[in-house]
């Protein structure tokens, strides 16, 4: 039995937006989804029974930094991460890879893999395709991510086309060493902001053949343009009996644009990161809880939203724990905007099922426009 099955439920007829059910062994999960990033086995500021309230089906942890603290081998023999954190839906584990290549002058590519100095402590360490997937096979998510070269921005054409070259090899490496038979693997398509690399990548990775397929390297300083033309590069290529999932990009206009190219699957850290530092999302933008207009606005933050934080907070109350520096302000600040991420793909899905997403595509951004 496959560790995955994906199921394509419903195709927008104006564009190619598309709805799905991704069965794994900890559930279901309706696409298209967003998922909450838990970097360290946690959703900074949020318990993982708050994390279902909001509406979480899938969250991803990283595999960078579970590696370094408190350890694979350490979650491996407390049962898992899903025991260890207390989470008992669907999970995925990056491949580790986007973190050891951001570490700059600290690390060294080869072949064989990448050696790196921990971000913690300065110490040496290792990690190949096959490292990679050991950590993430003793983590045990439901979805595991081939360990890929994300190649820097801008960088020349002819490091690119080397580099994404590597990510096949690495890929295919990645898969000789899976053997978890509950757990599926996906590839990874690099090629920078090249067009043509990027569909060469594409074709390579499915030639290998995959549980799924993402797309790295996008969100990593890229004009918008550039960014949603990679999206529409490899949508026509990807296989439609598998998920696409689109790493790293967190802008509510950049997961809009990503469903309606045919993606179902996105992760970042903006809506946590940007609550602790009192960013936040609402239906007609983002408005900064720090500002002196919301001292005695006795509002929500977002009249149009219904989460917890909205029904009974104010904006002059969030803004004061802000400014005091109080804990509740990150956690309320994290309830609402994931919240907004997780209602934002539920009413994609709602859209994509009554063959309307064109015109709530429109209308999302009428309200910004109105604001």
């Amino acid at each position: 039995m496959a560790a995955i099955t994906f199921e394509l439920i419903k195709k927008d007829p104006g564009c190619a937006a598309r709805s799905g059910s991704l069965t794994t062994t900890h559930g279901k999960i309706d696409t298209p989804i967003f998922m909450p990033v838990g970097t360290q086995a946690t959703v900074k500021a949020m318990t993982p029974e708050e994390l279902v309230e909001v509406g979480s089906q899938i969250i991803l942890a990283n595999t960078y930094h579970l590696y370094l603290r408190p350890g694979h081998d350490l979650i491996g023999r407390l049962g898992g991460l899903h025991r260890f954190m207390h989470w008992d839906r669907p999970m995925l584990t990056d491949s580790g890879g986007f973190q050891v290549f951001s570490l700059g002058e600290l690390r060294k590519i080869s072949e064989e893999g990448v050696k790196f100095r921990s971000h913690i402590d300065g110490s040496p360490h290792f990690i190949s395709p096959e490292v990679s997937i050991a950590i993430q096979e003793a983590l045990g998510a439901d979805i595991a991510m081939c360990f890929d070269e994300c190649p820097p921005y801008p960088a020349e054409r002819s490091y690119v086309k080397k580099s994404l070259e590597l990510t096949t090899r690495w890929a295919r490496r990645c898969k000789e060493a899976h053997t978890r038979p509950d757990q599926a693997l996906f590839g990874i398509v690099q090629g920078g902001m090249h067009p043509d690399l990027r569909r060469e990548s594409a074709q390579q990775i499915i030639d290998i053949g995959f549980d799924g397929y993402a797309l790295g390297g996008l969100s990593v300083g890229e004009e918008k343009e550039v960014m949603h033309g990679m999206m529409q590069e490899c949508s026509d290529i990807l296989p439609e009996d598998a998920p696409r999932y689109i790493m790293g990009i967190g802008a509510p206009e950049d997961l809009v644009e990503a469903v309606y190219n045919g993606f179902d699957m996105f992760d970042c850290v903006m809506p946590t990161r940007n609550a602790r530092n009192g960013a936040l999302f609402t239906s007609f933008g983002r408005i900064n809880i720090k500002a002196a207009i919301y001292a005695e606005d006795q509002g929500p933050i977002d009249p149009a939203c219904d989460c917890y934080v909205c029904r009974n907070y104010s904006r002059a109350y969030l803004r004061h724990l802000y400014r005091s520096q109080e804990i509740l302000a990150s956690r309320l600040n994290s309830w609402h905007n994931l919240h907004f991420f997780l209602n934002l793909m539920k009413q994609a899905r709602e859209a994509i099922a009554k063959g309307e997403f064109v015109r709530f595509r429109r209308e999302f951004y009428a309200a910004r426009t109105a604001a």
